[in-house]
């Protein structure tokens, strides 16, 4: 799928300047230090390697006490940066539709005992099939995904998943919000193609197809390959002679089963230059089974999500592996050939998150900053979002305007005596999870009495 790029360069010549006056009117308390910091992310030769070291460039005017004072102290009107994100010219695809990336990338702190609201987050080992759980602070990005041979993509949104949050609902809750603003940035108005939103196989489609319900979007996820769904009722339906109303739901369809599936409805084949010849199978109507238990066991009656499951098989991959099937399930019904081909290209396009993953770790230091309250962490996330925004609107540009008023002068203070000893120690944290939701109508009802 080709996404096309922007209107021309000069658009966003005049889109840089205008985005850095805005980023710094959503700035409030050490609006200054925070905006040189993000300089000097954006002019850093190299890698950002120990975050201290962006105090020494000529972009950072002032000492590092004055960066970890704005890290921990300063203040971002992030409900008003995320407006400006969404006001942003946003790349379309082929059939002239948003398409969003939802995904999540996991700041590790194993060591970190002081941190509070750590959760385990999963990760893979350097040996085959290894999965570890290790300690940090995982975050939700979406990103409007951008158009070419290409791995930029437009970050709109960040939130960090805490103990007791749902990762569902919070992950809903976040892409409503960057609906509404891109909306009301004028980005989608009504008649338009609904907005395309991308999640891989971490994530339940079908539920978060019903917690988007009243949007204009359409959810694409895709589905582990030993997952069972059902078919649709055959229409008309024959009554039995025995009576009673019809089932709810029609056969099984094992996706590890090939005899159980029948024929697609839709069945397209195009020629790749990554992957080679792509066949792709789609079934339409396929929802799943849902029952009164975990994220549905406060529903008085379970709802029938039906979508469209498409099957995509290619000949090789680019990276020489053996290519395994991948399954796909779309909120969207009635598609057409074109339809299901546009889908399936749509998801592939999702792996341009993961370039900008490794960017903002590797590259910009993310990850690589010592904080100890998520708060601060916060804050320096949001950092990392607007030097990279900077940065793709900036690509072709040399030169950007300065609002930041240039530093006072000031004593260092005294600082703790030397050899003495710490008598406020730091709070630790456990760990994890804190709060258990029920599984069953049973222990529901046990923990309301």
């Amino acid at each position: 799928m080709n996404l096309p790029r922007l209107d021309a360069p000069g658009k966003a010549f005049a889109e840089a300047p205008r985005f850095r006056g805005d980023f710094f009117s959503c700035l409030d308390a050490h609006r200054d230090e925070l905006f040189e910091l993000t300089d000097a992310l954006l002019c850093a030769d190299g890698r950002v390697m120990t975050p201290v070291d962006l105090t020494l460039l000529p972009e950072h005017r002032r000492g590092h006490g004055a960066l970890y004072a704005a890290l921990n102290d300063g203040r971002i009107d992030i409900a008003r940066l995320r407006r400006v994100l969404a006001a942003l010219p946003q790349p379309k695809a082929a059939d002239h539709r948003l398409v969003l990336a939802v995904d999540v990338s996991n700041w590790l702190r194993p060591d970190a005992e002081c941190s509070p609201d750590r959760l385990f987050c999963h990760t893979f080992g350097r040996g085959r099939d290894q999965h570890l759980m290790i300690p940090g602070w995982p975050y939700s990005f979406v990103a409007a995904l951008e158009s070419g041979r290409t791995s930029w993509c437009q970050l709109l949104d960040a939130v960090r998943l805490g103990p007791e949050d749902d990762a569902a609902e919070v992950t809903a809750a976040q892409v409503r919000r960057v609906v509404l603003n891109l909306i009301a940035g004028g980005q989608w108005h009504q008649g338009d193609a609904e907005i395309v939103v991308v999640f891989d196989a971490g994530y339940d489609a079908p539920r978060l197809a019903h917690l988007l319900d009243g949007l204009p979007v359409e959810v694409l996820g895709r589905l582990r390959s030993d997952r069972v769904m059902r078919k649709p009722l055959p229409r008309p339906w024959s009554c039995p002679p025995q009576g009673g109303r019809p089932p709810k739901h029609g056969k099984e369809f094992r996706f590890a089963k090939p005899e159980t599936w029948g024929g697609p409805d839709a069945a397209t084949v195009q020629v790749t230059d990554r992957y080679g010849t792509a066949q792709a199978m789609a079934w339409d109507r396929i929802h799943p089974r849902l029952t009164t238990r975990s994220a549905w066991i406060d529903h008085d009656g379970v709802p029938l999500i039906e979508g469209t499951l498409i099957r995509l098989e290619v000949d090789h991959l680019p990276g020489g592996a053996e290519p395994l099937p991948v399954w796909l399930w779309s909120s969207g019904t009635g598609m057409t050939g074109a339809d299901v081909d546009l889908h399936w290209q749509a998801f592939l396009r999702r792996f341009n998150l993961e370039h900008t993953f490794r960017m903002i770790k590797q590259t910009l230091g993310w990850t690589r900053r010592k904080l100890r309250t998520p708060e601060a962490a916060d804050r320096w996330t949001w950092l990392i979002v607007t030097a990279h925004t900077q940065l793709r609107l900036a690509r072709p540009r040399a030169h950007l305007p300065c609002p930041a008023r240039a530093p006072k002068p000031n004593r260092p203070g005294p600082g703790r005596p030397l050899g003495s000893k710490n008598h406020q120690p730091a709070t630790r944290y456990d760990v994890g999870k804190t709060v258990r939701r029920p599984e069953t109508i049973i222990e529901r009802d046990q923990i309301r009495q």
